[in-house]
């Protein structure tokens, strides 16, 4: 294997965005001592990149004001208004022309430690990697770095769309790095997330700290209620289609499990456990486990991975057709045999015209039961 010991890294950071879920510019929000978007350079600079590119669009002079230190090249993204595919393709035309390969970061991920950053800068350097991910506990998080012969297809990105798009056509060039920085997972995206981390203003933040912030520890609770012990419901992700699934789940007596490296108990009061780590084994046996995956792509493939791992009885995807195919090639292409990728339901549930999150989930309810239904008259006429 060719190693790249000597490739030139740069890092295109994207803070570009109108902070519409924030209320106001969040670059310059404070954190700490410093502003957000100063700590994201600081994290960055401390990483070791050879080039550091600044994509600004939105209050672009107002922050452009305030940003300090040296070594950062300021691109202004002119139709910043048009998502973050314009961002990724301005950032990337503005790194110079012997740049190797580039790490892709969020502007509002200032907890990510420089030790991560050299973490997949080494890995990549050690390997032939196109794309490098970082994984915390199981979950996908940011940011990313990309190899230069991906650059073409990422600058071709339209919309507000990340380049997570470009990772099904290379599915062979993709490695995980498993990471403990739990700063990968945390972004800020509104006042709620600011003032719970506000007081934390250094990249070295405690993993402590930061477990307590967002709830982390202590949040596997015990079964509540009686609820069947032969029919387990496991939703990975904690969006409106989940939401609404641990909901009706209880209501039909399943053990409702949600599997989500960030949710609070407050927020899943259906749940009768919550699980921060992306690993199936380790809940308990169970005849009849039916796993739903609706993470929005943060991490459905190394769900479904752990669903069929785990000899789950039904496992469903809620995703588009080409996310879906992209996902079925990725585990045939890792060995996974033909008869258990038959086993994922994608796009997820029964064909009832669903639009809705919640129409999503009453047709992926709808289906469990069928299943269940099915396998129990099953059982019961072949114990006849």
């Amino acid at each position: 294997m060719a190693t790249r010991g000597n490739s030139q890294i740069g890092a295109v950071i994207l803070a570009a965005g109108m902070s519409s879920r924030m209320g106001e510019t969040k670059q310059l929000l404070r954190l700490g001592e410093h502003t957000l978007l100063d700590q994201v350079l600081a994290n960055v600079r401390a990483s070791g990149v050879d080039e550091i590119v600044l994509v600004l669009g939105h209050a672009a002079e107002k922050i452009m004001d305030s940003v300090t230190g040296e070594n950062v090249k300021i691109a202004i993204n002119r139709a910043y208004r048009e998502g973050m595919g314009t961002s990724l393709r301005t950032g990337l035309s503005a790194l110079p022309s012997g740049i190797d390969a580039a790490l892709i970061v969020l502007a509002d991920q200032p907890f990510v430690r420089p030790a991560t950053l050299k973490q997949l800068m080494d890995q990549y350097r050690e390997s032939n990697a196109q794309i490098v991910i970082p994984m915390y506990k199981g979950f996908r998080g940011n940011p990313v770095l990309l190899d230069h012969s991906v650059f073409p297809e990422v600058m071709a990105l339209n919309g507000d769309i990340g380049c997570r798009a470009v990772f099904g056509n290379h599915l062979e060039g993709i490695v995980k790095v498993s990471v403990e920085d739990l700063g990968i997972l945390l972004d800020l995206d509104s006042k709620d997330d600011l003032e719970k981390l506000k007081h934390f203003g250094q990249g070295t933040t405690d993993e402590e700290a930061l477990l307590g912030a967002t709830d982390l520890k202590g949040r596997e609770i015990p079964d509540a209620g009686n609820p069947s012990p032969h029919q387990e419901l496991i939703i990975v992700g904690r969006e409106p289609v989940g939401i609404t699934l641990a909901k009706m789940g209880k209501l039909l007596n399943f053990t409702v499990t949600i599997v989500d490296p960030l949710l609070k108990l407050s927020e899943m009061p259906e749940a009768d456990r919550l699980l921060n780590s992306l690993d199936l084994s380790r809940l308990p046996s169970c005849p009849s486990r039916y796993v739903v995956v609706a993470s929005r792509g943060r991490f459905d493939e190394e769900a479904v991975e752990q669903a069929l791992r785990t000899n789950s009885t039904y496992v469903a995807l809620v995703a588009n057709k080409k996310r879906a195919q992209e996902i079925h090639r990725s585990l045939q292409a890792r060995g996974e045999p033909p008869e258990n990728l038959m086993k994922v339901r994608a796009p997820a549930g029964l064909d009832i015209g669903a639009v809705t999150p919640e129409e999503i989930a009453l047709s992926i309810m709808a289906e469990i039961v069928s299943h269940s239904r099915k396998e129990a008259a099953n059982t019961s006429a072949a114990s006849s």
